[in-house]
């Protein structure tokens, strides 16, 4: 996909579980709400996630897998459980790819 672009500063290994948990903690924290409140199935923009702190959201995320993503995989993906494993997909294929040269 488009929106992704490995880089060699990667961590090792992101499950979608560990993906999905990083993004409850830090969109809890954005959000100013308790971790428990965030159902992983329900769309961002119903917690008043705004474009900015979409773009802060894509920005953090990407550092933290070694992708630079476009903030427009927020609503390809709207929600943490979908985003989760869409991403642990990407890190995974850009994984093999680095292997594969």
């Amino acid at each position: 996909m488009s929106n992704f672009i490995p880089n060699s500063t990667a961590k090792p290994s992101y499950t979608a579980e560990e993906i999905q948990a990083w993004l409850v903690s830090h969109i809890s924290e954005l959000l100013k709400v308790n971790p428990d409140e965030i159902d992983i199935t329900e769309p961002l923009d119903s917690y008043g996630l705004d474009s900015v702190q979409g773009m802060l959201l894509a920005a953090q995320t990407g550092k933290l897998l070694g992708f630079q993503l476009s903030p427009l995989v927020l609503w390809h993906y709207p929600t943490i459980e979908l985003l989760s494993q869409r991403l642990a997909e990407e890190f995974q294929a850009s994984e093999s790819e680095i292997f594969e040269i």
